[in-house]
Order: structure tokens, then C-alpha cells, then sequence
């Protein structure tokens, strides 16, 4: 447990965050099915007026909230990386999504504390549902506890991916045949994927080629609501990582997956 000053500060960070979510949820919903221009960045994603937008304003917040903490965009780079307190920023994860109008695509909060994220937030403009997690506390869905599914079997499994385009060619055989063990294997959801795990509605997410705006803030809320998240070979997830994520509902199914992961 934290003192009552950290758990005082603690709570005003996740207040904070939250305010963070109510700049950026009216922002993206100007833009949402507006037919905005679409450009691709050197690494051929799609971007737009709202992606850029939304994070500049959330920047703005936090260099004047808290001056002397560092940030991580998509968008805009980093600064103050060397601080104590870092806040890593996905403006619209999903922008795919956003841009055909798909109701799926989110904003991402984490805060790292020395390098941990011990606060993560999944936001869904479009449905206004709100995951927080939080170190050492429960998952709070819409202000209320949430909890991953009891599933420890990946023959009982249900597993999502956002898209088979995102794996390479080894990568996606690897992922072929971890999901084709599973009860059931959907495509879809960006971060929407991690937020229905923390709630219990699937059991397992596998990707690849993520960035640390992608994963930070997932990492707090899946493990505060029960379940596992690490890259394939079982480690914390952090800056370095290599991207290779596996998030599972609970620990024995999280390894067994694992174990498919190597076989």
C-alpha cells in the first residue's frame, strides 16, 4: 500500500489523467466520419489533422500542470525523457480505424514512473468507455471494478488480433498457429482489445510491431483487472521493447500460450 501522500498524489495524477481523456475525447469526435485527409508517414501509417492535434493540446496540458515531467508522443517525439515521471502519449490508437469510421479506435495515457507504467488508461471516444488502471489497485472500468475472465485453457480461449497485416511473415506463422489452438480467433479492436480483456469479454490478445505509445498504458490496466501482459518471451514490457505483445486473462493461460509461442 501507498502512504497517504502517495496515495493522495496519486490519485491527483489520476484525476489528471482523466482530464487529459475529457481534452482529447470532444477533439476526436469533431474529426470522427468527417472524411479528414489522410496522410502516411515514412513508416507508411496513416495520420491526420486530429492525431496531431489532439496530442499538441495534451502536451500543452501537461508541460503546464507539470513542467518538470517528460513526454512520449506518436506524434510530436519526446522531451525530458531523463525525468522521473514520463507520459506517454497515443493520440488515436487505431487510426485505420478512425479513418473508415470504425467505432474501435482509442487514446492511450500511461504515466511511467523511473521507467514502470504505474498508470494506464484506455480511452474510446466513440462509446465513451474509460478503462483505468492503476499500481497496486484494481482496474476501474466506467468507475467500477473490472476483472479478466477466468480462462486458463487456450483450447477455451477467445483471441483477438488487430490485424494479420501487422505481422511479418515469421510473426504471423507464429500467431497462425498459437490461434488456431484457440476456442475462437477474431480480428479487430486496437487498444478496444485490451480494454475488453481487463473486462473479461475475451481472453487473449497476440501482436507484433507495436510502439511504446501502443503498449504503455495497456500494461497497468491489464494487470490491475487480474491478467498478464508481457512480450512473447515473458518479459516486463518497456521502452525497449521489442514490440511482441501477448496479454492473456490469466496466468496459466498466459503460459500456455507462451509455450506455443516456442514450439
Amino acid at each position: 500500500m501507498r502512504s497517504g501522500t502517495e496515495q493522495t498524489e496519486y490519485g491527483g495524477l489520476a484525476s489528471f489523467a482523466c482530464r487529459l481523456v475529457e481534452l482529447a475525447r470532444p477533439m476526436a469526435m469533431a474529426h470522427f466520419r468527417r472524411n479528414i485527409p489522410v496522410e502516411q508517414k515514412a513508416d507508411m501509417s496513416p495520420v491526420t489533422h486530429a492525431d496531431r492535434a489532439i496530442e499538441a493540446a495534451m502536451r500543452a496540458l501537461i508541460e503546464e500542470t507539470y513542467p518538470g515531467h517528460g513526454i512520449l508522443g506518436e506524434e510530436h517525439g519526446t522531451s525530458n525523457l531523463d525525468s522521473a515521471h514520463v507520459w506517454v502519449l497515443d493520440p488515436i490508437d487505431g487510426t485505420k480505424s478512425f479513418v473508415t469510421g470504425m467505432p474501435t479506435f482509442g487514446t492511450l495515457i500511461a504515466l511511467l514512473e523511473d521507467g514502470r507504467p504505474t498508470l494506464g488508461v484506455i480511452s474510446i471516444p466513440p462509446t465513451g468507455e474509460l478503462w483505468i488502471g492503476r499500481d497496486g489497485e484494481a482496474t476501474m472500468f466506467d468507475g467500477v471494478a473490472c476483472h479478466t475472465s477466468a480462462c486458463s485453457r487456450l483450447a477455451d480461449a477467445l483471441a483477438y488480433t488487430t490485424s494479420p497485416d501487422n505481422f511479418d511473415e515469421a510473426g504471423l506463422k507464429v500467431f497462425d498457429h498459437v490461434s488456431s489452438l484457440a476456442a475462437m480467433r477474431r480480428y479487430g479492436g486496437d487498444c478496444y482489445c485490451y480494454g475488453l480483456l481487463a473486462s473479461g469479454h475475451i481472453d487473449a490478445v497476440m501482436e507484433m510491431n507495436l510502439q511504446p505509445y501502443d503498449f504503455m498504458a495497456l500494461v497497468p490496466v491489464i494487470e490491475g483487472a487480474g491478467g498478464v501482459i508481457t512480450d512473447w518471451q515473458g518479459q516486463h514490457l518497456h521502452l525497449g521493447s521489442d514490440g511482441h505483445v501477448v496479454a492473456a486473462a490469466t496466468p496459466e493461460l498466459h503460459a500456455e500460450i507462451l509455450e506455443a509461442v516456442r514450439a
